[in-house]
């Protein structure tokens, strides 16, 4: 297939140039797009996430020689969790690449978390399958980079360090609003708005409640802790 400007540069920021352009093609293909003739990226999505799990419990366990599954497991979960793969996925700006139906276009799907995070998974499938777990493994830890040497400053909750900076100010624990839920009933995104008492909020979508709660928690955090 054709080696498009916009997979040649996405290449390029992933520092692999694929033998089978085809699955770097399927890794950016979002379900809004596929047809019987183009395949979209929900199974190497699935793939993606074993890699990056079996990539990130490795580099735990040889970093810490000494860390018991306890310590271990909020690590990992920080590691491979959507969030921190949107954010990979920004790193090397993969929303630029992504192929959206027209929908997920007009709504702003190259900006969304759950989308680019999927995406990631996807593409570290798609390295996995062109060139093998050492390919693939060296690029995972090229992209997370110094992510894995401070992970233990990102592992804990979110939502409970939200809670945990309220209650120490005196305020009102933070609530959780869904705003909107949207996607057909296999795909859902949720849309959750998290507030303080102090009028503070913020705002993110994801595949799950959960996950929204967890992406708007940290953006908050970020912005109350940062003024």
């Amino acid at each position: 297939m054709k080696r498009t400007q916009a997979l040649a540069d996405l290449e390029d920021r992933l520092g692999h140039r694929f033998s089978d352009l085809s699955l770097l093609s399927q890794a950016v293909t979002h379900s809004s797009m596929s047809s019987p003739t183009r395949s979209d990226n929900q199974r190497l999505e699935f793939l993606g996430d074993r890699v990056l799990g079996l990539v990130m419990a490795e580099a735990l366990t040889l970093a810490d020689t000494s860390a018991s599954e306890g310590q271990l497991a909020p690590r990992f979960n920080a590691l491979v969790r959507k969030e921190t793969c949107a954010d990979v996925a920004r790193q090397v700006d993969l929303g630029a690449a992504l192929r959206l139906g027209r929908s997920e276009m007009l709504s702003g799907g190259r900006r969304k978390m759950a989308l680019l995070g999927d995406g990631m998974e996807a593409v570290i499938a798609a390295v996995y399958k062109d060139a093998g777990f050492e390919a693939a493994r060296t690029m995972i830890l090229r992209l997370w980079g110094d992510r894995i040497d401070r992970v233990e400053d990102d592992a804990r909750d979110a939502k409970t360090t939200l809670q945990e900076w309220a209650q120490a100010r005196g305020l009102a624990l933070p609530t959780y609003t869904q705003l909107e839920r949207s996607g057909p009933d296999h795909a859902p995104q949720f849309t959750i708005q998290v507030a303080l008492s102090t009028g503070n909020t913020a705002t993110a979508t994801a595949g799950n409640k959960r996950q929204a709660e967890h992406a708007a928690a940290t953006v908050l955090l970020s912005d109350v802790t940062h003024k």
